[in-house]
């Protein structure tokens, strides 16, 4: 197994370990300790097996062969259904945040949003104290004992008691934990081990569901269904008791959906449409090719084909199987501050939902309360899974090229640039996700735009990148370094309501550079 000392480094990436000082046996919950040595046997060995495997097929991805649909197989040809529980037929709505915020998860929960899902991933920074923080807030949650002090009110605020699902969305396959075995375990093992030896379904008033996040193929989905059913097992539970719904964030994973859900068909709900990891794993799954330089982010419509043509068979493959399929995030985010840039940020993500709702999708996922009642609006009934399109492509093209779509320019890259320095700020101080902009950024985004600079650099003298004058422009490392300078020196004198200090914008320009630079694209 992997060991703290030959681990594979990263500028950017810093591996969640526990605390000097911290000693599994004795600091863990009474019988959690042999609970995940018992699984870190069984389970880290395999995770391992399949991030290698990953490796492969990006490597051949990245030499030409590009990911395709698998052959026919009793996941795509046999008559098998998924049983979706009554009380998760309406998910119109899933509302999203990091879990280490209580406040947030208590507004969530209170929105009235049909689902929430409390993140211990993207959203949230992966060190130690921030996981563990938002792993107690989860167990409140599901308890309904989690408040939060309203200063404003003067007086603690609970959960109100509810209907709304609770999902926990786990750290991915890709991910480690170091610090409580002798050698580096499974994140998702550690995350999902940890709630699940901690739950008392007695005292529960929400059912223990997951997110499993950052998949890349239908054996994964194995891993999942495996441990799942291990820890059922181990805790005495029914077969079937863990539910989940898993998102489609990686390419090759949109090539084994059907598969995929196949694999844990006795345990999950539905796919939900990661758009932003999507984009950033088709541009990594592209790197080499010309033709899949993206233009400027914000240019790039909702409806763009290689979304749109997912964002259609996942309803297509989710409602001939019996579950839910669940639209993306809208980054834009309402403002109470900003009147001109709220009406915007609701036009837009109406539109957006009704795009989805159109698409046959059941829900959305938003970030925002004052987004639930306009997300769920643009649905017209709880769920839409007896609708299926006439003639629908079951194998339509996912690769289409992103022709005659958006801008390319210098202005583009400087907005890149900056937003990966403002991120990587955020995340040394402890935030996991930042409203930058009028724009919700947390990793996803972040390596949509290393990602989009690192392409810049390699393609920039086949496809025209505009400077301001209108000219085509080569992006050399040269030039990205003094954008990185001026974009830092602008930041530093104009912090605005940006944590930190120069010093930690120093860091976090250095670390930003240097991962678009030495090709660290994994979503760390």
């Amino acid at each position: 197994m992997l060991t703290t000392a030959n681990m594979p480094t990263a500028v950017g990436f810093q591996l969640n370990t526990a605390p000097a000082a911290f000693d599994a046996k004795r600091d863990l919950a009474p019988g959690l300790y042999e609970f995940l040595h018992t699984l870190h046997q069984q389970f880290t060995p395999r995770q391992q097996e399949l991030v290698a495997k990953r490796k492969k097929v990006l490597a051949a991805s990245l030499e030409g062969r590009r990911p395709e649909h698998l052959r026919p197989s009793e996941a795509t040809q046999g008559d098998w259904k998924i049983e979706l529980p009554k009380w998760c037929e309406d998910q119109r709505n899933q509302m999203t945040g990091p879990a280490d915020e209580a406040e947030l998860v208590v507004k969530m929960l209170n929105s009235g949003a049909p689902g929430v899902m409390l993140d211990l991933e993207d959203s949230i920074v992966n060190q130690w104290n921030h996981e563990l923080l938002g792993m107690q807030n989860v167990l409140k949650a599901l308890r309904g004992e989690l408040t939060y002090y309203d200063k404003k009110r003067d007086k603690e605020v609970p959960i109100n008691d509810s209907k709304t699902v609770i999902w926990t969305r786990a750290r991915g396959l890709h991910l480690n934990q170091a610090g409580v075995m002798p050698e580096v375990m499974s994140a998702s093992l550690f995350d999902v081990a940890c709630l699940a030896f901690q739950v008392d379904p007695a005292k529960l008033k929400h059912n223990l569901c997951m997110y499993i996040s950052k998949s890349e193929s239908a054996d994964e989905a194995l891993w999942w269904r495996d441990l799942f059913q291990k820890i059922e097992e181990m805790r005495g539970w029914p077969k079937g008791y863990i539910k989940c719904m898993a998102l489609v964030e990686s390419h090759p994973e949109a090539y084994q959906m059907e598969e995929f859900l196949y694999n844990l068909r006795e345990h999950i709900l539905g796919l939900n449409l990661g758009r932003w990891d999507y984009m950033a794993s088709l541009i990594h799954f592209n790197l080499e090719d010309p033709e899949w330089v993206l233009p400027d982010r914000n240019t790039i419509p909702h409806d763009v084909q290689f979304f749109q043509n997912l964002r259609e068979l996942i309803p297509e493959i989710c409602h001939k199987r019996g579950c839910l399929a669940i639209g993306g995030m809208t980054a834009l985010y309402p403002s109470r501050e900003d009147a001109e840039l709220n009406a915007r940020a609701l036009d837009v993500l109406a539109k957006d939902k009704k795009n989805e709702a159109n698409s046959l999708m059941d829900g959305a996922w938003t970030g925002h309360p004052d987004q639930n009642q306009i997300a769920v609006d643009q649905f017209p009934a709880p769920n839409q899974m007896h609708a299926r399109k006439e003639n629908a492509p079951r194998y339509p093209d996912l690769r289409p090229e992103p022709t005659d779509v958006g801008k390319r320019t210098l202005t583009g890259t400087r907005a890149a640039i900056r937003t990966v320095i403002r991120y990587r700020n955020g995340v040394l101080n402890g935030k996991g996700a930042s409203l930058l902009d009028g724009y919700m950024e947390d990793l996803a985004t972040d390596r949509i735009y290393r990602l989009m600079i690192a392409q810049r650099m390699k393609h920039s003298a086949k496809v025209p990148i505009a400077d301001d004058a209108g000219k085509s422009l080569l992006h050399t490392p040269e030039l990205i370094t003094q954008l990185f300078n001026e974009e830092l020196d602008k930041l530093i004198a104009n912090p605005g309501k940006d944590l930190g200090s120069p010093e930690t914008f120093r860091e976090a320009r250095r670390v930003a550079e240097a991962m678009v630079k030495n090709g660290e694209f994994d979503p760390f």
